[in-house]
This record gives structure tokens, C-alpha cells and sequence, in this order.
């Protein structure tokens, strides 16, 4: 496989999807931040040396997306590795949530991966080569109090990701899931903090991931190393679940 040049990340301005850009960035890609928010994507861009582009984009919007796949095209070119990691969620009980709620988390976390991938797969498939890594979590993997909707979306991208991987092998693509489990991020730190205290203490290794923890993992799967590897699903939770 040639040598990559462009990655796209969704969720660029902040948390684990800053990190991907800095450790996309400092692979030697020119990296499109796309972001809610414009602003912090910049940010990133210009943490990681002007090495690509920001471009605003609400993944729950189809029309925003096409858009901000239009823009990064224009400026960057087909990428080769495209990363969904945007994402949104609050913890509450399932008989507390409504149908308002419900929309949003799907948008976001799983509808939002859809249209992301629809939007650049049909390029990538016809220069055939590329890379597709989704963000899930192990909550999609192995369910989470608290967190029931999030949970369904995030087991709908792992779904979606295989189902994407078989159809998309013969054209020289690879896709796969990266599963975090707690993580110091802006959305893990706006829990209760009684509700941060029992993960750190669930997980066996007595510490919160950190972005850099799942960016590598989500590196590593954009790399030629991992050329023939696709449709896998990595946790990176510190051992708080484990394959059987």
C-alpha cells in the first residue's frame, strides 16, 4: 500500500480526537480536524504544526457532513485514513431519558459515523486503498448502567464497521473499531465526580486511559502495519473488560 498522506479526523478539537491528530500528524499526515466546534479544531492544527486543516462539520447534520467532505477534499484530497470519533453522550438512567435525548445520542454516535463514511468511502474505494478506523466503546461491547442508548449507538458502529470491512476488502480498504473504556476527556470529566471515582477503581490497572493511550491504538490501525488486519474490535480500557 502507498504511502498515506491525508487523514480526516472527526472529533479533532478535543480529547482522544485531538490526540489522533497529533499522532496522525506526527506520522507525517496532513490531517483535516473536523469539529462542532471550528475553534478547537484549529487549535489542534496548529498543535500539531499547521500539518493540515480545520473544518467545522456537525456529524448529526448529513448536509454539514457532505459539506465538510466537499471542503476537505477540495483542500487535502482523498484521504487515506478516515477516522470517526466524535461523539456525545450524558449518563442517566433509561427510564429518565426521552425520545428528544435518544435522537441526539444516535445522531451523533451512530448515525453521525454512517454519514461520515458514506461521505468519503465511494473516493477511497475507487483509488483502492485506505484506512477506516471507528471509535466505539466498551460500552457498545458489553453494556453499561447508565448509559443504555450510548451504548446501543457504540454496538451499532461495531456492527457497522465489520459489515463495512467485508464489503470493502476486495478493494484494498480495511476497517476496524477502537473501544475505549474510561478516559480523561472533557465528556468523561463532566460526570458526577462520585461517578469517576468508581470507574478508576473498577479498572485493574487503577487509572483512567488517557487520549494518547487510545490514539495509539487508533494509529496503529492506520498504519501499514496493520494492512491486514480488518473488521477487529480493540479495547483500550486498562483490562476493565477482556476478550474471552
Amino acid at each position: 500500500m502507498p504511502e498515506r498522506n491525508v487523514a480526516v479526523v472527526t472529533g479533532g478539537g478535543s480529547g482522544i480526537g485531538r490526540a489522533t491528530v497529533l499522532a496522525l500528524a506526527g506520522a507525517g499526515m496532513a490531517v483535516a480536524a473536523a469539529d462542532l466546534n471550528e475553534a478547537a479544531a484549529q487549535e489542534t492544527i496548529a498543535m500539531a504544526g499547521g500539518a493540515g486543516a480545520a473544518f467545522a462539520v456537525d456529524v448529526a447534520d448529513v448536509a454539514s457532513v457532505q459539506e465538510m467532505a466537499r471542503a476537505v477534499t477540495e483542500r487535502l484530497g482523498t484521504p487515506d485514513v478516515l477516522v470517526n470519533c466524535a461523539g456525545w453522550d450524558e449518563t442517566r438512567p433509561f427510564l429518565e431519558t426521552d425520545s428528544a435525548f435518544w435522537e441526539r445520542v444516535l445522531a451523533i454516535n451512530l448515525f453521525g459515523v454512517v454519514a461520515v463514511t458514506h461521505a468519503f468511502l465511494a473516493a477511497m474505494t475507487e483509488r483502492g486503498r485506505g484506512r477506516v478506523v471507528n471509535v466505539a466503546s466498551d460500552a457498545g461491547r458489553v453494556g453499561s448502567s447508565g448509559e443504555s442508548v450510548y451504548a446501543g449507538a457504540k454496538g451499532g458502529v461495531i456492527a457497522f464497521t465489520k459489515s463495512i470491512a467485508r464489503e470493502v476488502a476486495r478493494h484494498g480498504l480495511t476497517a476496524n473499531v477502537v473501544c475505549p473504556g474510561p478516559t480523561d476527556t472533557p465528556l468523561f470529566r463532566a460526570q458526577p465526580e462520585s461517578l469517576q471515582e468508581a470507574l478508576v477503581r473498577a479498572v485493574p490497572m487503577r487509572r483512567l486511559g488517557t487520549p494518547d493511550d487510545v490514539a495509539t491504538a487508533i494509529a496503529f490501525f492506520a498504519s501499514d502495519a496493520a494492512g491486514y488486519i480488518t473488521g477487529q474490535v480493540l479495547s483500550v480500557s486498562g483490562g476493565l473488560t477482556m476478550a474471552g
